[in-house]
């Protein structure tokens, strides 16, 4: 599995969506839906570490110096 740490989050997320629709024609035989169903499992442990990864980002880039959150607005395409 170690090819999915160098895939990106939409690369991997791409890559979930093919595994569904293989998954559910159900043209596949047993032993390859179980392989490509333990490579979903890995994939969407990928994932979610990616997702928390993000999600603290931006925690900290929203945090206030006194280290209360505060609310903002992402910038715009405009503004970074």
């Amino acid at each position: 599995m170690q090819e999915k740490n160098n895939k990106s989050f939409e690369e991997a997320l791409g890559r979930l969506e093919d595994i569904v629709r293989l998954l559910e024609n159900g043209k596949t035989s047993l032993e390859d839906s179980l392989s490509v169903f333990e490579e979903g499992i890995g994939l969407v442990k990928y994932c979610n570490e990616k997702l928390t990864q993000a999600e603290q980002r931006v925690r900290v880039l929203l945090q206030g110096e006194d280290g209360d959150m505060q609310e903002a607005d992402f910038p715009s395409h405009d503004q970074v």
